[in-house]
């Protein structure tokens, strides 16, 4: 029993944080008549603004909205593509601050680059490893040759997750220093609209840290062996 609620309690934390960001998105996802323009149109619009002119403006699959800087395109998941909600005003915004950062050589940018290959490599081994434990144990017979891969798997794997939560500097900036004011000082919402604006920027900037915390859900099928050794 008391396993049992551990582990629905680790869910809750785990899981909490993504459904939160997806829960806030689908809220406010409703097209509204007071909204001119879609997504991809304000985002094409304020990289014109901006004149960010290298930057092409593309649609993506659901959940997927980003910035990629080796395109570079800010890619928007079809309802913010062609949407006319908060969500995807919001969300349109968040990823043209991503590439106003990386037109400005801003240093908070830097961040993305030096850390999101790092936890995407860091996750790949820590997965390997435990999935080698089994073969390794088998190899060695014997206790740790099954245990030091599992151990060590679980701990590069959420050191992994953990290293997602280093870009969150970078994800509030897009979000509170780039399109809010951007939002507000153009007049792209008006002033009763702004409370779930904020609310849509603010689960745009914890996406990453809400991903990292469910990546751990990856080590949960191999949490008997571990807790058998």
């Amino acid at each position: 029993m008391i396993f049992i609620i551990a582990v629905f309690g680790m869910a809750v934390l785990v899981l909490g944080p993504q459904l939160w960001v997806r829960w806030v998105f689908f809220r406010y996802k409703t097209d509204l008549q007071d909204i001119p323009g879609t997504g991809a149109e304000l985002a094409r619009h304020l990289l014109r603004r901006f004149e960010i002119e290298s930057v092409v403006v593309e649609e993506t699959q659901p959940f997927g909205d980003h910035f990629d800087s080796s395109a570079p395109a800010v890619r928007l998941s079809p309802n913010n593509y062609h949407g006319r909600s908060l969500t995807a005003v919001a969300v349109a915004a968040h990823e043209v601050g991503h590439a106003i950062q990386w037109h400005r050589n801003e240093e908070v940018f830097q961040l993305r680059k030096k850390f999101i290959p790092l936890a995407m490599k860091l996750q790949r081994t820590g997965l390997l490893l435990l999935s080698l434990s089994p073969v390794v144990g088998i190899i060695t017979r014997h206790p740790v040759g099954i245990a030091a891969p599992l151990i060590g798997g679980a701990l590069v794997a959420v050191c992994g997750a953990a290293t997602y939560l280093i870009v969150l500097p970078e994800e509030w900036d897009a979000s509170f220093n780039k399109a809010m004011p951007v939002l507000t000082d153009g007049k792209y919402v008006n002033e009763a609209q702004l409370p779930a604006v904020k609310r849509v920027l603010r689960a745009a900037a914890l996406t990453y840290a809400a991903g990292a915390l469910a990546s751990i859900l990856q080590l949960w099928r191999w949490l008997p062996l571990l807790l058998r050794r």
